[in-house]
């Protein structure tokens, strides 16, 4: 019998809810995740919103890197269809971040590799996963850790900044 998955709250800067234009990059050994984070601008007053693009500048930049990270997953639910998420009974909720504690995602990667003739489930024991659910999107991944932090700027050109100083 497997144990039940649980959701622990993380800490990450927190997404704009508004739009937080989120943005991946991936290689075989880092991943890179950049999003708008809920700076709010002391000038505007509630009217004539703005709209921003991943190029719009003098944005709060949130970084969130996982290197070393095993597999990922970026798309649906949005923060409308989020209760359609198998996790919504166990309080995933939309702009917010949680790891889930005894991942069956994790479980199943394991037992998939159990055919490599140098497999040990020690291979899988430090992995960890991780959700954060944006306005249109939900991402998933799994490592064995992460760090984050902020810029100023646009979210493309930080998140390009971001790998160019990784290589």
């Amino acid at each position: 019998m497997s144990i039940a998955e649980t959701l622990l709250p993380i800490k990450v800067p927190l997404m704009s809810a508004g739009a937080p234009l989120p943005h991946v990059f991936a290689d075989e050994g880092r991943l890179l995740i950049a999003y708008l984070a809920n700076a709010p601008d002391p000038s505007f007053d509630g009217t004539n919103p703005r709209s921003v693009s991943p190029l719009t500048g003098n944005q709060s930049v949130a970084i969130l890197t996982a290197d070393p990270y095993l597999t990922f997953q970026f798309g649906p639910p949005n923060d409308e269809a989020i209760s359609g998420h198998r996790l919504y009974p166990s309080g995933l909720r939309a702009y917010e971040a949680f790891e889930v504690c005894n991942s069956s995602w994790i479980a199943s990667l394991e037992k998939a590799n159990r055919v490599h003739s140098s497999h040990t489930p020690e291979l899988y024991s430090d992995y960890r996963h991780f959700i954060l659910t944006f306005h249109d999107s939900t991402l998933e991944f799994i490592a064995k850790s992460f760090s984050t932090s902020l810029r100023k700027g646009a979210v493309l050109t930080a998140l390009m900044e971001a790998a160019g100083e990784g290589a």
